[in-house]
């Protein structure tokens, strides 16, 4: 196989590219050039049509899409350009070079953020992410590009996968900044449930997907989902609840007086998050996460302590 990886500088990209390496022809491409990995790293932007003369003279078989914005920059027009029209220009090469298969890194986002969302979702679940979290709705917006290309290219497979929080040894992203406070936030009367996946099991996934090149749409999750009160019970720190109408009046103030980025809207990200059921994923795709929720949690924990970051 010869496999591309969008995003390879990155937290999972470094991780995946090294074990796939270690078996396949890789390359990866990312914003800037990376040189201390054992595959090469070409800087370049995936919105750059140049990625399709790429495939082509690498005679690439399969690509793996991990590039996207991460965190909001508060420009929407350049964070959809990347996200949405950065995946087209992507599937686009991808067709026009003959690629055989991709692995998109969707997310749990794509559910979106809502309070009759299901205890447990399923793949089958509609994808409604939130108009007012550039993260969920670009998400979403992608799932119904891939869903077009399925449609319209179905030599091309796709491995599609919602995947919950990352968690590992190393992990410094929002949801980790959360559990780095003084005290856990949350809105009263939600349980604010969490899913994780530890990262190595993410990378053990997209290997085996890419090795099999396995189609279909999974979630990505251990078992069991964790409460902000058990997160702060196991991090040893308190729980500041407030009810939903102050915090958004704090979110409003704050924002306006361009203390905090975050708006009214940001409440439901904390008060409704999405639990992924992964039954899809151990029976249909025969993967059992070797941590659960739990289990990837107090790994998190017990190193980030190690290195000073809780």
């Amino acid at each position: 196989m010869n496999i591309l990886i969008t995003g390879a500088g990155g937290y999972i990209g470094r991780q995946l590219g090294e074990r796939l390496a270690q078996t396949h022809n890789v390359i990866g491409v990312d914003l800037r050039a990376v040189s201390d990995l054992p595959f090469p790293v070409h800087a370049m932007d995936i919105r750059d049509a140049a990625i399709g003369n790429l495939m082509k003279q690498q005679g690439i078989t399969h690509v793996v899409h991990l590039a996207a914005v991460l965190e909001d920059s508060g420009n929407r027009a350049r964070d959809y350009d990347i996200d949405v029209n950065g995946t087209r220009n992507v599937l686009e090469a991808c067709v026009a070079a003959g690629v055989q298969h991709i692995t998109v890194s969707s997310s749990g986002a794509a559910y979106g953020y809502y309070a009759d969302n299901p205890d447990w979702l399923r793949e089958s679940d509609a994808l409604r992410g939130n108009p007012e979290f550039a993260y969920a709705d670009h998400k979403r917006q992608v799932e119904v590009l891939l869903a077009e290309y399925r449609d319209r290219v179905p030599t091309l497979k796709q491995l599609v996968l919602r995947v919950g929080t990352v968690l590992g040894a190393q992990t410094d992203n929002l949801i980790t900044r959360l559990f780095q406070r003084k005290r856990l936030l949350s809105v009263r009367g939600s349980a604010s449930p969490f899913v994780f996946i530890w990262d190595q099991d993410l990378v053990s996934i997209i290997e085996q997907g890419v090795s099999e090149s396995r189609a279909g749409i999974y979630n990505v999750a251990g078992d069991g989902a964790l409460g902000v009160h058990e997160l702060a019970q196991m991090l040893g720190k308190p729980v500041l609840s407030l009810p939903a109408w102050l915090l958004k009046t704090a979110l409003a103030i704050g924002h306006a007086l361009h203390l905090t980025r975050y708006g009214p809207a940001q409440v439901n990200f904390l008060r409704y998050r999405p639990v992924l059921l992964n039954e899809k994923l151990k029976h249909e795709f025969a993967y059992q996460p070797r941590k659960s929720s739990r289990e990837a949690f107090e790994f998190y924990v017990t190193h980030a302590r190690q290195r000073g970051a809780l």
